[in-house]
């Protein structure tokens, strides 16, 4: 039994870290709002025995987002079903996959997401910190039959993006950890895309044209850390423990290569 020390000022975590739980799976559903003021509904599993997390929500315009960290590969898989425009003779929906590093101290474990519960399912949740955007400029495309090399959770994930799952060489080399054999294994899993230097599609009037697209993943809600407390066991020894979690929001603007304008009709409205 823990119990806080004299001075300590405990905030009540709106979530909870049990300590224990079956099954090596566990699911969290949460209520976001984002910055523009409209509530969706995460889904968040965690799978210890795979040692991963999902993330998956929908927006207002209908896209499927869905986010794996993969945390033995250290890498970090974004995948969004986009509907389509069948008045611009697009197809139903299409399918895009991003696939960056990841850095661990970014996300709460696998292991510590599988233990977290909500006291109260139906409140609005905020995160504590807003992490900004980050701009990530896709070089490479990701040869799904080889991906296996980057994670082996790619392929089954973005299996209906073929051509159009993308990477870095700049992740790709931080992967390697300075290991050549390695580097070069992970770049036999990819193919150098057109520099970023293509025309922007929402500047080009031609929608048959490549052109270098923009697609905006913003994470309204998540866990990005732990909160310890200070208490006593049952002995009366001083010991920090977990109470909580830290949340965060993060908006990723990824930049990539496509073969058509008309495979990035939304990009017209970015300014």
């Amino acid at each position: 039994m823990v119990s806080p020390s004299p001075g300590c000022v405990l905030v009540v975590p709106l979530l909870l870290l049990l300590v224990t739980g079956g099954g090596t799976s566990a699911q969290l559903v949460v209520n976001v709002r984002n910055r523009g003021g409209d509530v969706t509904q995460e889904s968040i599993m965690a799978d210890t025995e795979q040692d991963i997390i999902t993330l998956e929500f929908q927006k207002s315009d209908g896209t499927l987002v869905t986010m794996v960290i993969d945390f033995k590969s250290e890498v970090q898989i974004f995948k969004a079903l986009i509907l389509g425009e069948m008045e611009r003779g697009q197809s139903q929906y299409q399918v895009i996959c991003h696939v960056t590093k990841f850095n661990k101290n970014e996300f709460i474990s696998s292991d510590a997401m599988s233990k977290l519960r909500q006291k109260n399912p139906g409140t609005i949740r905020n995160a504590e910190d807003d992490k900004g955007q980050e701009h990530l400029v896709m070089d490479m495309g990701v040869d799904l039959e080889k991906s296996a090399a980057i994670s082996r959770h790619i392929y089954n994930i973005c299996a209906e993006a073929g051509a159009a799952t993308y990477t870095r060489e700049m992740d790709l080399k931080s992967l390697a950890k300075g290991n050549n054999r390695t580097l070069t294994t992970l770049l036999q899993a990819t193919r150098r895309l057109t520099p970023s230097r293509a025309v922007r599609c929402m500047d080009s009037s031609d929608w048959l044209k490549p052109c270098t697209c923009q697609l905006e993943i913003c994470i309204g809600w998540y866990p990005c850390g732990l909160k310890y407390c200070r208490g006593k066991d049952a002995n009366g020894k001083v010991i920090n423990y977990r109470c909580g979690i830290k949340t965060c929001r993060k908006c990723r603007q990824f930049d990539y290569h496509v073969k058509q304008k008309q495979l990035c009709v939304w990009d017209e409205t970015w300014q």
